[in-house]
């Protein structure tokens, strides 16, 4: 290996004592990916993060496509550094943000050229779902099955999976319907001959179980937990007609597919839509908590929203946090890594479908840019994904070799830093084959 270089056994033994000491201390609530790979990272350059061992590993996680500068860009750290000698906290305007709020309204999707700022992504989640309520006057929201838009109480009726279990009582007027995944299809129909029945089932939902009374239907481009779940070509399109019909706005959730993810400066973008509220997040900060919303004047000036205080977060959009921002989607547009996230991506994804073909656990591949997923099966053309026991093992034989990837479930998650080279992105590649080749040899044995 050219870039990853593996020298104690995986967790090292410093990682490894300093994961137990800490856990007599933490919540046992943290990442999968951490208590999975027991590593203490020290240090992060480039596409590579150090742990404490000293072993080096490529980074296809950068904190859930994050870090999508990579790491100690020279103008992000720069920036960042020249900043906090200054002043690093408050609600005061900074020439920062003002900088910021102005690049935002020039790589905005159409009109959506005002932003407000949080610091967590269920925070700006849930302000998108007030200042639909403030301007369309009506209280219900649709969601989707497998969709995620964070944990807080207040998104947790949009959360389509089983984390919510035991969490309950969900708050009122949210309903959840089946996202356009057209391999696994809820209504065991074929894409397209189904005539979009998932959209058409929206219409039926909203007949007889709501008040009819929808502000809003929220949507991810690309699910993002999922398993980078694309849907079928057109769906937001779709999706776009159905909010115009009911009155109702359309948002959608760029947490993880904007700032150059999927390829497109927002995963929107793909199709030929402008929303009515974006959310934005992850990337956006390059590393630093940061997110927000997007939206139309006469929609995000709306009342209660835009009362004074209406729509302000303490912590959202304060100096320092807008220098991150600032110089991550400034970073972003200078050096074409929108381009390059679109040229490494196609490559990759070409990588892995023809790693499918040689492959047999291999079932899906996809993806736009970036933002690459690959389901695991029990076998050739089974649609059944793999076993818990062995998506743990690729893992583990990703880890072992150093590559660190979102590859503990049957949906393997894949999001390298926007400047990842090709060269580096093969050596990747070449690490998860190896580990795909070795689990699907234990599973024959």
């Amino acid at each position: 290996m050219k870039f990853a270089k593996v020298k104690t056994d995986i967790p090292g033994p410093k990682s490894l004592a300093l994961f137990n000491e800490e856990q007599n201390y933490i919540a046992p609530g943290i990442q999968t990916i951490a208590t999975r790979s027991k590593i203490a990272i020290e240090r992060g350059e480039g596409n590579f993060v150090y742990d404490v061992d000293g072993n080096r590993y490529i980074d296809f996680f950068v904190g859930v496509g994050v870090a999508s500068l990579g790491y100690n860009h020279p103008v992000y750290t720069k920036m960042m550094k020249e900043q906090i000698d200054h002043i690093h906290v408050g609600s005061f305007t900074s020439e920062n943000r003002v900088k910021l709020t102005k690049l935002l309204s020039e790589i905005a999707i159409g009109d959506l050229k005002w932003s407000q700022f949080y610091s967590g992504g269920a925070e700006a989640v849930e302000a998108a779902l007030r200042m639909a309520k403030s301007y369309t006057k009506k209280t219900e929201f649709i969601g989707f099955w497998n969709g995620f838009h964070g944990k807080t109480v207040g998104v947790l009726g949009l959360l389509g999976d089983n984390f919510k279990f035991n969490l309950g009582p969900l708050p009122a007027g949210i309903y959840t319907t089946p996202y356009a995944d057209c391999r696994h299809c809820e209504f065991k129909q074929t894409f397209p001959g189904c005539n979009w029945e998932c959209v058409d089932h929206i219409k039926k939902k909203i007949r007889y179980e709501t008040t009819n009374n929808i502000a809003a239907i929220i949507v991810e481009p690309i699910q993002g937990t999922a398993g980078n779940v694309v849907p079928a070509p057109g769906f937001l399109k779709e999706l776009r007609k159905l909010a115009d019909e009911i009155g109702a706005l359309l948002i959608c959730d760029e947490m993880i597919t904007g700032f150059g993810r999927t390829g497109k400066m927002f995963g929107t973008q793909h199709e030929d839509i402008v929303p009515d509220i974006i959310t934005i997040g992850k990337g956006f900060g390059g590393g630093f908590p940061m997110t927000g919303v997007m939206s139309r004047k006469e929609i995000i000036f709306a009342k209660p929203f835009g009362n004074p205080s209406g729509s302000s977060s303490s912590y959202g959009g304060n100096p320092l946090a807008s220098t991150a921002a600032y110089a991550t989607v400034k970073t972003i547009v200078e050096e074409g890594l929108v381009e390059n996230s679109a040229t490494v991506g196609a490559f990759m994804l070409e990588k892995f479908n023809k790693m499918k073909q040689r492959i047999p656990i291999i079932g899906d591949v996809r993806g736009k840019g970036l933002m690459i997923g690959i389901e695991l099966v029990k076998g050739k053309d089974s649609k059944e994904k793999l076993d818990k026991k062995y998506t743990e093992m690729v893992f583990q034989e990703c880890l072992k070799r150093g590559l660190i990837v979102m590859g503990y479930n049957a949906d393997i998650r894949v999001y390298p830093p926007l400047i990842v080279t090709k060269e580096i992105a093969e050596e990747g590649i070449q690490i998860m084959e190896e580990a795909f080749t070795y689990v699907a040899e234990q599973i024959k044995n």
